[in-house]
Parts: structure tokens; C-alpha cells; sequence
């Protein structure tokens, strides 16, 4: 709430200027796209742009929500960073939200010349800010130590500036579904960290068993940034260095995900795609796919959730070791009866 005593959106202009900070990863910024739906209801009329990191700008091509994207370059030095200040700038912004709180995002929502400049009070570098939001918790009205999904952390970011209160939809990403495949599954079996990747040999087993079982072709994909071991997984599909656009086509004409918790999962649940995520290092409650049947399978550890840069506990990362291809194949077996069973 502004010290006006208003929220900022009610006093903004219908057709203002709103850039919305959302560098980084892929998972993070469809898991925003909840928040830019609700946006776009509450102000029709504002010209929205969404400056995001250049390697994921795809993502959002198309999506209705927002009228553009400016990409930035990472790592930037000085100079491209001062060109990204004045591009934003140049929008003539009435209110600039930083939904990353890295300092780069917080320098770019400071000079951005918007009169209203918001982020998370709780961001490191909240001197940027001087429209300064609670902590989800508060916004949604929950106990402070209840766990909140991320789409609901970038969405109690929208409340709290003035969209209604209203139930948070699904993500929202657009793409024309493959038709190059009759009736498959996409397996993915990358993430950031070894604390999330599932062994290529289980991930090789379930496609066996899910082609045999389930009747679905099993196509591993991987992003320009991920290695798939083609050697470990001869005699399948295989679409490797996919960009954003092919890898949202395929995603969107697929039955059935099944990867680590990553980018790509939660790009399946924007389509809508019954998803089975397997989760080691990060926290499920958090990190769930959005609003789409899903299953998560995991194992339970007292040192879990963790960072995921490395095991902080063992000498291996135990969680994401100890989960069992049966316990996938059973949650893949649940998710397509109750899919199949709805149609």
C-alpha cells in the first residue's frame, strides 16, 4: 500500500507504462506468468514489458499477457547494462516491480525512472525500492511460517499492488503443439545441479516400461544447455539443443511428462501436461508443477530442502539417489488412469 493509502495500480493511468524484473531461470519466470494474467485483468489497457534474461526470452513469446520483452545479457558489463537502463527508460514506466531481488535487478528497478519502483521488503537490496511489499505470507493471510509456492510468492507481488484477490491462475505460455508425433511421452533428464538429476539409466528404464505399458513413444529432450548422454540411451528419441519455441511445441502436444525438477516440467504444466517430477535437493511444496495433474516422487531426508550446489550432508546426494524407478512407474501408472480416465 502506497502512503497515499491507495494500492499503486489505482494510481497509475488505465494505458501506463508497468515493467515487470524477471532475470534468470527458466522454471522461475513460467511460474510468473500467473502474475502477468492477473495483471493484464486488473489493467487492461497498460503496456506491460518484461525484462528478462536474453537465453530465456522465448519463453514468453506470444503469451498474451504482455506486450514485450527486453533481453538482457548475462553476464552484462557496464555498458550493456547502462544500454538495458535506457531501453527501459525510454517505456517512461509508472511503476517497475522487481520480481528476481538479485542486485542486478534491483539496480535496473532503482533507475528505471518509474515513478513507483516495488520489490520484496525481505530482497537484499530493498533500498531500490520505494513501494516495498510484504512477505507472501502476509499478503495471502497464511501463518508466517506456512510454505508458499512460488507462483503464489510473484502473484501476493500483484496483490499487493492492487490486482484483486482472486484465485491465482494456472501458467500460461503459448505454442502450436507438435504433430510430428501420435501419442508420446517427453522425458527430461537434466537440471541445474547433480542434487536434482535422477541416474540417465532409471530415466532409460521408465521410457521402456512406459512405451510397453502405457502405449507412449518416449522422446528425451534436452536444451541448448543440458547434455544428454546418447550413448546411455540408444534405440529412443532424442532432441538435443532445442530451442525455447521447439521445446514449448513439443512439450505442448505431449501425454505425459516425466523429468528432474526443472525448466522444463514446469513448462509442460503451463500446457497443461499430466506431469511426474522427480525431486531431490529442493523443496516440493515450493517447486510443485503449477495447477496441472502431476505427481511428485521423492524420498524423505532431514537435511532436505538444501540449497543443491552439493550435498551439504553426505558424500553423495542421497535424495535424489535413493528414488526407486518403481515409485516413478507407480506414479506414472496413478497420473495416466486418473488423466485417461477424465477424458
Amino acid at each position: 500500500m502506497s502512503p497515499a493509502g491507495e494500492p499503486v495500480l489505482a494510481q497509475l493511468g488505465a494505458a501506463s507504462s508497468i515493467v515487470l524484473v524477471r532475470l534468470r531461470s527458466l522454471g522461475d519466470t513460467v511460474l510468473a506468468t500467473p502474475a502477468f494474467t492477473m495483471l493484464r485483468r486488473a489493467v487492461p489497457n497498460a503496456v506491460i514489458h518484461v525484462v528478462m534474461d536474453r537465453k530465456f526470452a522465448g519463453v514468453l513469446a506470444g503469451n498474451p499477457d504482455i506486450d514485450g520483452v527486453l533481453e538482457a545479457s548475462a553476464p552484462a558489463g557496464a555498458l550493456a547494462k547502462a544500454g538495458l537502463v535506457r531501453r527501459i527508460r525510454a517505456l517512461r514506466p509508472g511503476l517497475c516491480v522487481d520480481m528476481h531481488g538479485g542486485s542486478t535487478a534491483a539496480w535496473l528497478t532503482a533507475l528505471s525512472g518509474a515513478r513507483w519502483r516495488a520489490g520484496s521488503a525481505h530482497f537484499r537490496h530493498s533500498w531500490a525500492y520505494n513501494e516495498r511489499i510484504p512477505r507472501a505470507q502476509e499478503v495471502l493471510r497464511r501463518p508466517p511460517a506456512s510454505t508458499v509456492h512460488t507462483a503464489e510468492h510473484h502473484a501476493a507481488m500483484m496483490i499487493h499492488l492492487g490486482v484483486p484477490d482472486d484465485e491465482i491462475p494456472p501458467a500460461r505460455l503459448d505454442a502450436e503443439p507438435a504433430s510430428d508425433w501420435p501419442g508420446y511421452a517427453v522425458l527430461h533428464v537434466g537440471a541445474a545441479y547433480h542434487t536434482k538429476r535422477w541416474a540417465v539409466e532409471h530415466f532409460r528404464a521408465v521410457a521402456t516400461e512406459i512405451k510397453r505399458v502405457h502405449g507412449l513413444e518416449a522422446v528425451f529432450v534436452a536444451g541448448s544447455g543440458d547434455t544428454v548422454p546418447e550413448d546411455r540411451l540408444s534405440g529412443f528419441e532424442i532432441r538435443a539443443g532445442l530451442s525455447l519455441a521447439a521445446l514449448k511445441s513439443l512439450l505442448a502436444g505431449a501425454e505425459l511428462f516425466v523429468g528432474n525438477d526443472s525448466g522444463p516440467a514446469h513448462v509442460a504444466a503451463a500446457f497443461g501436461v499430466p506431469c511426474v517430477v522427480i525431486f531431490g535437493s529442493s523443496d516440493s511444496a515450493v517447486w510443485h508443477p503449477w495447477k496441472t495433474a502431476h505427481r511428485v516422487v521423492e524420498t524423505d531426508w532431514d537435511c532436505k530442502p538444501c540449497p543443491g550446489d552439493r550435498c551439504y550432508a553426505f558424500d553423495e546426494p542421497r535424495c535424489i539417489l535413493s528414488v526407486e524407478p518403481g515409485a516413478v512407474l507407480l506414479a506414472v501408472a496413478d497420473l495416466l488412469a486418473d488423466s485417461r480416465g477424465a477424458t
